[in-house]
């Protein structure tokens, strides 16, 4: 006897999606179901793009309806719903290629904010998407000595009489960064319209291409290069990083607060709690927590706000950091683990808020009456 649909469905309601502790069938990932002659074709839709589950599923789906008829003629589809961000202002938007950009900021200094924006990078890049990272932070560039390219130079092209600049490419991401430009000895000593005039170059003079993920390491606090990256593009969200510290929430609140501002609004994904606690590698199952236990994730609970990850402090993150070899780029670490683990929190988040939320409208300066949306 050949298999049937509702063998078919009862089956997959027992395939688990990792992570969310449930099955395929309730998070309505079957599409297109057909059962004739003893085929079963189905595509499997993911609430993510390029997801790291995605060979496994198919194999699951496949041993388990092969139980019920192992003569059965089993075809898998793919598939992603994961929504292209809208465009407010097609015309007048320089990152059209770009479906999300996505910022990663912090209310101070020395919270790992670079560090987390470049581990998510490479993360996100090794599940097969296309990712690009813009240095924002441009009195402190660090990416080039995160991604191990401080030697490097972006390539100068021309087209229609302007130079356009290629971003360098490091383990799988593009990046660019200030650091590029300058020796990196020298202080960057600029007032705020020179910095925010190398911000805009980069926004509108770079060629990026095609991304799903273009992620901005914003300075420390919230100024005049934060205020420029939501005048000159629809930000689609952002992620606030802080350790669990007194001091630093403190100032993760102001920038929770900048974002949610009404004449900003833009959506927050969620917080990272970096340094949540000190492993020793040789004994992983210790945890000290040096800088307070839990501070983000009480924050998270009284804002309302989805804690994305916590991640701990391992002497390798701090040497892969200072010899370009960022922590994400080995999963089978404790480091590597953990951004894997944030990376599906960020992309969870991300596919909620692109497809219950409306697109992210750049801001407009009205002279004499602050912000507002455009």
């Amino acid at each position: 006897m050949s298999i049937t649909k509702e063998q078919v469905i009862e089956k997959l309601s027992i395939v688990q999606y990792p992570g969310k502790n449930k099955d395929i069938v309730s998070l309505d990932m079957v599409k297109d179901l057909k059962v004739e002659n003893g085929k079963v074709t189905l595509t499997l839709e993911f609430p993510e793009a390029k997801s790291p589950f995605e060979k496994s599923l198919i194999k699951a789906i496949e041993a388990t309806l092969k139980l019920v008829d192992p003569k059965a003629e089993i075809e898998v589809k793919t598939n992603s719903k994961i929504q292209v961000q809208p465009l407010a202002v097609e015309k007048a938007n320089p990152l059209k290629n770009v479906k999300n950009i996505i910022a990663i900021a912090s209310g101070k200094g020395g919270v790992g904010k670079s560090t987390i924006t470049a581990n998510l990078a490479i993360a996100l890049a090794k599940t097969g998407a296309k990712v690009g990272v813009l240095d924002a932070d441009i009195y402190g560039p660090s990416m080039p000595k995160m991604f191990g390219i401080e030697g490097a130079r972006p390539t100068i092209e021309k087209i229609d009489g302007k130079d356009k600049i290629h971003p360098v490419e490091s383990y799988g991401v593009k990046v660019l960064s200030i650091g590029f430009f300058v020796n990196a000895e020298d202080p960057l000593i600029w007032r705020g319209s020179m910095a925010t005039n190398a911000l805009n170059q980069f926004i509108n003079d770079v060629i990026w291409g095609d991304l799903d993920y273009l992620l901005f390491d914003l300075p420390p606090g919230t100024g005049d290069i934060h205020l420029t990256m939501v005048q000159g593009l629809p930000v689609t969200a952002a992620v606030v990083v802080s350790t669990p510290q007194d001091v630093a929430l403190a100032d993760a609140i102001k920038g929770i607060n900048m974002f949610k501002t009404e004449s900003i609004n833009v959506p927050l994904l969620g917080l990272v709690e970096n340094m949540a606690w000190f492993t020793p590698e040789e004994l992983p199952e210790n945890k000290y927590y040096i800088f307070g236990k839990e501070g983000c994730k009480k924050l998270a609970e009284d804002r309302n706000i989805p804690l994305l990850g916590q991640v701990p402090l391992v002497q390798s993150i701090r040497e892969g950091g200072d010899a370009g070899v960022p922590a994400a780029a080995d999963e089978n670490t404790i480091m590597g683990k953990a951004f894997a683990v944030l990376t599906q929190k960020v992309l969870e988040q991300l596919e909620i808020r692109n497809s219950t939320m409306e697109a992210t409208k750049k801001v407009e300066m009205v002279e004499g009456a602050g912000c507002s949306s455009h």
